[in-house]
């Protein structure tokens, strides 16, 4: 998953040459990950992890073959869209199940916290070794081999993770009166749509974007370094910032925290944005990598936070569909974002990127300050800042 997306760009703009029409496919495939994530979350949920996962894998592998093809064969750009779409919707999003497992085997145990970002410090070194791995093979082997090693390591992992039945949380079967009761609301029009949790109505928005602000700064990294004639070295500093997010994970991870968890989402993730303004001024690779490990320090632990939230207020039953509204937020805002940062860095160039991923930022901050009561912080601005009055008043653990 670390590797697909970014895969994609470089792929496609080495057979094109342009970034925009890249971004662009690469956002079909992030919008229908985020159409299509919840609605298969919901299958896992009531039907069980492996029976899902097997044939979403095999559409996926269909789906990644298709856009290859595409590329190679030197198809015109809208046939693009089709396999990128359908490859972004298939591919599994193993995280919230990884963490609804997790979820079930330490209910009500505070090593939960640990487990959590035990998980994210794993996503942050795949994604450490994913975009350096997938530039390397892309421009130093062939375009097409980053996006072919991804969807075969995607296609194994999920597999060997289906293949794990010991730790799978038993499915939540549809008892025939819901089915009864849902068919009639369905031919009513009158289906009530409920949230899996509540805190979806603010993070949500605050994901999208996230996600924007993200895939931006990745765009914006290798057409930074393809200025200075060093596009391989893009995997290189984008690693550096997720980096810096596994070793900010590792630290978190080992606290217990006296604040609410929605406060310390609201401090990482400002923090986050303040380090992301920072980009667009720095002269070279050689000063923006270290500037990336260190903004990157706090982008674990605002992850982490985000998913503590949704498992403590998920509804019974819903606890891989609320992780996954997560993944859905940050889907749309990748799509969003990819598509106007490839215009934007095709016509203005890396540093006007850099502004646009701030400037998402920005706004995912001010969302998440506005909905902070709501996710069970104080609220607004005045309640930041009574963060130190309280602090240590009561303990609540993530």
């Amino acid at each position: 998953m670390a590797m697909f997306g970014l895969g994609t760009v470089l792929l496609i703009s080495a057979g094109t040459g342009r970034y925009g029409v890249a971004g662009s496919v690469a956002a079909a495939g992030s919008l229908s990950a985020a159409i299509c994530t919840p609605q298969i979350a919901r299958f896992v949920d009531r039907l069980g992890q492996r029976r899902v996962l097997v044939p979403l894998c095999a559409v996926f592998a269909l789906a990644a073959t298709g856009l290859v093809a595409a590329v190679e064969l030197g198809a015109p750009d809208w046939a693009l869209f089709l396999p990128g779409a359908l490859a972004g919707a298939a591919m599994p999003a193993l995280g919230p199940m990884v963490r609804a497992r997790w979820s079930v085997l330490l209910a009500g145990s505070p090593r939960l916290h640990t487990a959590f970002s035990l998980e994210s410090v794993a996503d942050e070194l795949c994604y450490i070794v994913g975009p350096a791995a997938v530039t390397v093979l892309a421009t130093q082997v062939h375009p097409a081999a980053g996006v072919t090693a991804a969807a075969a390591l995607c296609v194994a992992g999920t597999l060997w993770f289906a293949s794990q039945r010991e730790t799978e949380p038993l499915p939540r079967p549809l008892r025939a009166r819901d089915e009864s009761s849902e068919r009639t609301r369905l031919t009513a029009g009158t289906r009530r749509f409920s949230l899996a949790a509540p805190g979806l109505a603010v993070l949500v928005p605050v994901y999208v974007f996230l996600g924007s602000m993200f895939v931006t700064v990745d765009l914006s990294t290798v057409a930074f370094a393809a200025s200075f004639g060093h596009k391989a070295l893009a995997g290189f500093v984008l690693a550096c910032w997720a980096c810096g997010s596994a070793v900010g994970g590792l630290w978190y991870g080992t606290r217990h925290w006296h604040a609410p968890a929605a406060r310390r989402l609201a401090v990482t993730l400002t923090l986050t944005v303040a380090g992301v303004w920072t980009f667009g001024a720095m002269p070279n690779l050689a000063v923006l990598a270290p500037v990336q490990f260190l903004c990157g320090v706090t982008i674990a632990p605002t992850l982490i936070a985000g998913y503590s939230l949704m498992e403590s207020q998920a509804s019974p039953g819903r606890t891989t569909e609320a992780m996954s509204w997560l993944n859905t937020g940050i889907g749309v805002g990748v799509a969003c974002g990819a598509t106007a940062a490839g215009f934007i860095i095709d016509a203005a160039g890396p540093r006007w990127g850099y502004a646009f991923a701030a400037s998402c930022g920005s706004a995912s901050v001010l969302l998440c300050l506005a909905g902070l009561r709501r996710l069970g912080g104080l609220g607004g601005l005045g309640g930041l800042r009574r963060l130190r009055r309280t602090r240590g008043r009561t303990r609540q653990p993530a």
